[in-house]
């Protein structure tokens, strides 16, 4: 069986307030004639695994919903499965509007978790699959959706006021003390799961796994807080995840996060993104393919002087109509740069400059200011950065002399 593994959609994203709707229309455009290609070539596909944010915002814009809705229905209408799960973006509850009606178009939507881990079963000539599909789980809903279990054994508790148990503490505190971390979250959905092992076992989850590569435009959560260790998927045959922005392996190669298919970050400049495909034959037999993907306007960085940038041999052999940062050189500030500089460049999403002076400020910035240290310490480091040489001695005491008589 062979399927494509996307993550990340983001879809109804802005970028510095520009929005990336129309450049998420055409790359999911890209996927479509991706699956098509694959059907073509006689190697088939047999559905669309979306590893969660698969909006922006959890309540998205009216375009974004526009947009997933054609994007199911072209998948649906080419015969496509589509297993989804949300991610830490999205409005479960929200997502999830319409999911028994989708499931008759095979479209499968988790995302709520609530106590179970729901999988499709697939079968081939190589057997059974199961595709287990995990929404993104913080500590509290892990928590919630065990509470609500038990009250279905035990009416008298109550979410309000539980009464105590034989050891003096209550339900909701003992599952507090078991389910303190993402970790243990984590790890108690999969602990209630019984797998097939000898079944090839899939998971589509969104969460951060220790050891992985992030970048700036994604959440962070103080001290790695949200961590999950990579060995609570060694009962799987692949994981598809979601959450980081880079395409990558986390440990073993088929612990897998496919990374956004659009840049949404200057951090994200290097990044080569692509489309995961994943093909199962017999359990362990797994191979793994990444097809590039390419962006309506790429994103990323320019620098020079004004004189350089809007020269027609800098810009002549490039796409004019990317998304930029622009890193200007010029040790005198320009009048009304931006606005010059984007009738070339329209969609310049930020400008700095790097000078002497901006070097300075930063220098400044970054030291370490001491109680007991002297002005003059301080005026001695200013004028090595400036000259690239020490004060002389006559130097040092005309500063001296100068602080004492100004400051008296």
């Amino acid at each position: 069986m062979r399927f494509i593994h996307l993550a990340d959609l983001h879809i109804g994203k802005r970028v510095n307030e520009f929005s990336m709707i129309e450049d998420q229309r055409y790359v999911l455009k890209q996927v479509l004639q991706l699956a098509d290609q694959q059907v073509a070539d006689g190697k088939g596909l047999d559905g669309v695994l979306i590893a969660g944010d698969v909006y922006d915002k959890p309540i998205p814009a009216a375009e974004a919903v526009q947009l997933l809705d054609w994007f199911l229905t072209q998948l649906a209408n080419r015969k496509l499965p589509v297993y989804m799960v949300s991610g830490n973006h999205d409005s479960g509850e929200r997502l999830a509007f319409g999911a028994h009606l989708l499931r008759t178009s095979r479209v499968y939507v988790e995302s709520v978790y609530d106590g179970t881990l729901h999988f499709v079963t697939l079968e081939d000539e190589y057997g059974k699959l199961h595709i287990y599909m995990l929404p993104f789980v913080k500590p509290v809903h892990v928590r919630r959706a065990l509470f609500r279990e038990a009250q279905t054994v035990n009416p008298a508790l109550d979410a309000m006021s539980i009464s105590a148990t034989e050891d003096g503490g209550n339900e909701e505190e003992q599952n507090k003390d078991i389910i303190a971390t993402y970790k243990d979250a984590v790890a108690a959905v999969l602990e209630r799961t019984e797998l097939q092992k000898n079944d090839r076992n899939i998971l589509i989850a969104h969460q951060m796994v220790t050891g992985a590569k992030r970048c700036d435009s994604e959440e962070i959560f103080v001290g790695g807080l949200d961590n999950i260790d990579a060995e609570l998927f060694d009962d799987f045959d692949y994981v598809a995840l979601g959450h980081l922005h880079g395409p990558q392996k986390v440990g073993r190669e088929e612990v897998r996060y496919a990374g956004t298919l659009l840049k949404y970050s200057f951090s994200e400049c290097a990044h080569k993104k692509s489309v995961t495909i994943l093909e199962m034959k017999e359990k362990g037999n797994i191979s793994i393919e990444t097809i590039p993907v390419k962006p309506l306007r790429d994103m990323r960085q320019i620098e020079g002087t004004y004189e350089q940038l809007m020269s027609r041999d800098f810009y002549k052999d490039s796409n004019t109509e990317d998304y930029l940062k622009v890193i200007l050189k010029d040790e005198e500030e320009i009048t009304d740069v931006l606005g010059k500089l984007r009738a070339i460049y329209p969609n310049i999403m930020k400008l700095q400059y790097d000078n002497a002076r901006t070097r300075l400020m930063q220098h400044v910035e970054d030291v370490d200011w001491e109680e007991d240290k002297q002005p003059e310490a301080y005026f001695e480091e200013f004028f090595e950065v400036q000259n690239n040489q020490s004060m002389t001695k006559e130097q040092k005491k005309l500063v001296t002399d100068l602080i004492e008589k100004i400051w008296g």
